[in-house]
């Protein structure tokens, strides 16, 4: 197969596991794969994948080998692949904007960035490296709270014609203008947030739709979260967490059987713990009624490597787009943004999102992503994916 091509925003932890799981998973028997939804994708398996281009603002990775750069500071994620050769793709200094939080200077720098001071690129240099690479599909890692960086990288992708990946709660696949944007030029988008393999947002919508299906009523629950890495070491100011409680919040109230009033949910990051460091904990506590109006409640800890958790859905994220670019299809891909993401332009509950997915990826869906919109959004599809074509007929 020809390689998907790839440009990164930010070599952190989770472009170190992205990278790593390429050459992990190279020339593994299928039945020994673990962590992907498929061992091919179009035929496309994880080694497809080449990072052709990226982009860092720390002293440390930019001008360095991205396959060098991604098990340097602060990075401090597991390390299950470190046999990787050099790339012969060096990191280039990206755009600072708002993709740098100040109260990271005070912490020491094995743990934060250590600001480069080479000049930041011109959006028409960021264009040219993009389309000289011969990138196919960009990948936003930024910090949670770069609104302005990551608008500035999206529009990058539409002057290059690139795909764009949004993997962080900057709002762009679920914005309407810039949706509009994308698909004006038929470029895939997806987004926003990625929802990791079994992370806190999947484990809490997983029960919160449990307890719709067995009728129980839930009436208040909370969702905490601590690490150790930069990200959880950015979002200590909490300017800068506003998209980022939306998106997980309205994750679990989009799976709910009616919405909690904002006073009985709560959700979103805790603390930053430094020894942590990748390891990211979990508490959910969810309280009800059942039969006879008895209360009941459940309390559950999770405890994942935050980087290695999402890295396996990025990898089936870019596959499906290379789908999409293979098809000529264009704008927000619907079925991939609502399995792999927390925010997508519209939720469906992860039943229905699975069965988009599949049918996404085998060329049998039975409408256009559009079209399941449209349909969902004046009919609401109830059940799954293959009463829209009814549904259609019926409209």
């Amino acid at each position: 197969m020809e390689k998907i091509k790839i440009a990164l925003i930010g070599v952190g932890n989770c472009a170190s596991s992205l990278i790593q799981g390429i050459y992990y998973y190279k020339d593994k028997d299928p039945q020994d794969i673990i962590g992907l939804m498929h061992h091919e994708i179009g035929g496309y398996k994880p080694e497809d994948i080449q990072v052709v281009a990226a982009f860092d603002i720390d002293k440390r990775k930019v001008g360095s080998d991205v396959h060098q750069a991604i098990f340097a500071k602060p990075n401090c994620g597991v390390i299950f692949c470190s046999d990787i050769p050099l790339s012969g793709v060096n990191v280039r200094m990206g755009k600072v904007l708002d993709g740098f939080a100040d109260h990271m200077n005070d912490y020491d720098a094995d743990s934060s960035f250590v600001l480069a001071d080479s000049p930041e690129p011109t959006k028409e240099e960021v264009v040219r490296i993009l389309k000289d690479s011969g990138a196919e599909i960009l990948l936003n890692y930024l910090p949670v709270g770069s609104e302005e960086a990551t608008r500035f990288y999206a529009d990058c992708a539409l002057e290059a014609n690139v795909a764009f990946i949004n993997n962080i709660p900057v709002f762009i696949a679920s914005d309407p203008v810039w949706a509009k944007r994308f698909e004006e030029k038929n470029i895939p988008i997806v987004g926003d947030d990625i929802k990791s393999q079994v992370g806190a947002t999947i484990t809490h919508r997983v029960l919160t739709d449990l307890f719709k299906k067995r009728g129980v009523k839930l009436e208040r629950t909370y969702q905490l979260n601590t690490g150790g890495n930069t990200d959880f070491l950015n979002m200590l100011n909490r300017h800068r967490l506003a998209s980022k409680k939306k998106s997980k919040t309205e994750a679990v109230q989009s799976v709910t059987a009616h919405r909690l009033a904002d006073k009985n949910i709560h959700v979103g990051p805790s603390d930053y713990v430094p020894w942590q460091k990748d390891n990211k904990i979990c508490f959910i506590r969810m309280e009800g009624k059942l039969f006879g109006d008895v209360p009941m409640n459940i309390e559950l800890r999770l405890s994942v490597e935050d980087s290695p958790n999402s890295a396996g859905v990025v990898i089936d994220s870019i596959r499906c787009t290379k789908l999409a670019l293979s098809r000529g299809q264009g704008g927000v891909l619907f079925a991939p943004s609502a399995y792999f993401c927390k925010h997508p332009p519209h939720q469906f509950t992860d039943d229905e999102a699975f069965q988009m997915i599949e049918r996404f990826i085998d060329g049998t869906q039975l409408v256009q992503d559009k079209n399941i919109l449209r349909v969902n959004e004046g009919l609401r599809l109830e059940t799954s994916p293959d009463l829209v074509t009814e549904n259609l007929n019926q409209n």
